[in-house]
């Protein structure tokens, strides 16, 4: 091949010595992304050793914002959780990366894009199908996939040609985070058996090591995107970068998972994702308050359904838009506070309020101010009841009775 190729640069071990390997087999001039998705890096030293290794340029895009209000946020209102777990985060920025690299090997007249995934993963499937939905004319290179080195001998690559990596064979874990959480991999986590060790830990305290009295915070949405914290209005970002430190530092968002991968494999995955967890049950909370019960039920299929269309990589499709264009009619009065206490590694919901309540104190309450009419109910039980009435008249009591 002849051309320039994208590649999704992290500074890593991988898409670092990728940048020499698609030079020397495939004849390309790599350019580097690095996509700043709130991983908090040294960005200019990432984009210095991507020149270094031999990009012939190297971009750096801040996607924080378009990552908050394009990705995050419509998870958010979808409650998307992997196997009720997972808040999906490294899944909700794979196919923003598939995007980035589309556009910029549009401007680069580039004939392939890259990635520095593994054959065992589902970050392959998240990128490859987005730039396949995007660009169908692109090929789609996998270094990591291909090459068939370990650890050890792509660390011993790199050494060859002088490429710096800011790992050894003894760092023990696989960290990927973002703005929505961090997961942790590898080492001695891959034994489900064994607990999670202190060190693998960067965002959240220990429970028995947090604060002896708990934390209240109260998030305000508007139309299921939360605007406010304690009261001030705040930006996406904002909110969630200071929500993962006060919620972190109580411990709370810590996720030990039995994940089912994409390609089949059971894996052990931990996840730290304070801001996540502490938004996801306030939206719940307030979505009890102001979606009436067949809306609530109904939305709990399309959760899962999306939730699953997140994690399998199926961002662009006619099926997410079609979901989401229910998920969007759902929040229309998801709108209102709810108040959460924070308290060594749980987060309760202690309060919630909305102009949109279907909740009634008159007709919810036992004291004064009661205004049910309780003579109603005879009659609704009486049709209410009449097919089990009919049916056990006719064909008698239920087998379990007569047992």
């Amino acid at each position: 091949m002849s051309g320039k190729v994208v590649l999704a640069y992290s500074g890593g071990l991988d898409t670092s010595v990728a940048i020499k390997w698609l030079q020397e087999n495939y004849g390309l001039e790599v350019v580097a992304l690095t996509i700043d998705v709130g991983n908090e890096s040294d960005f200019t030293a990432i984009k210095e050793k991507a020149l270094k290794a031999g990009a012939v340029k190297a971009v750096v895009i801040d996607a924080k914002e378009l990552f908050v209000n394009h990705f995050i946020f419509p998870a958010l209102k979808a409650d998307a959780l992997y196997e009720g777990q997972y808040p999906l985060a490294t899944a909700l920025s794979r196919p923003l990366i598939g995007k980035l690299l589309v556009d910029v090997a549009r401007d680069e007249e580039a004939v392939a894009a890259a990635h520095g995934c593994t054959g065992k993963g589902n970050d392959q499937v998240r990128i490859e199908v987005s730039v396949n939905a995007l660009a169908p004319d692109l090929k789609v290179i996998a270094p990591a996939r291909e090459w068939g080195m370990t650890r050890e001998e792509t660390i011993k690559y790199a050494e060859r040609y002088d490429i710096p990596v800011p790992v050894t064979v003894a760092s023990p874990y696989s960290i990927d985070e973002n703005l929505w959480g961090r997961s942790i991999e590898c080492g001695v986590l891959e034994d489900p058996w064994v607990e999670p060790p202190d060190d693998a830990f960067a965002w959240t305290k220990s429970p028995k090591e947090a604060p002896d009295a708990p934390g209240y915070v109260e998030i305000g949405f508007e139309q299921g995107i939360p605007v406010a914290m304690d009261g001030k209005k705040m930006s996406g970002i904002v909110l969630i970068q200071t929500l993962n430190e006060l919620a972190g530092s109580h411990g709370v968002g810590r996720i030990d998972h039995l994940e089912n991968r994409l390609v089949g494999i059971k894996s052990r995955e931990i996840y730290e994702a304070p801001a996540a967890a502490v938004l996801l049950r306030a939206h719940q909370a307030l979505q009890a308050m102001t979606l009436s019960r067949e809306q609530l039920r109904f939305k709990q299929q399309v959760t899962m359904e999306y939730a699953d269309l997140v994690y399998n990589g199926l961002w662009f499709t006619s099926l997410h838009e079609d979901l989401a264009a229910y998920i969007q009619s759902s929040q229309r009065y998801v709108t209102g506070t709810v108040r959460l206490k924070l308290f060594k590694g749980s987060c309760t919901v202690v309060g919630r309020k909305s102009p949109y309540s279907l909740y009634s104190y008159g007709l919810a309450t036992y004291d004064k101010g009661d205004v049910f009419d309780q003579s109603a109910s005879a009659g609704f039980i009486h049709i209410w009841g009449l097919p089990v009435k009919t049916q056990a008249q006719v064909q008698g009591t239920s087998r379990l009775e007569k047992s």
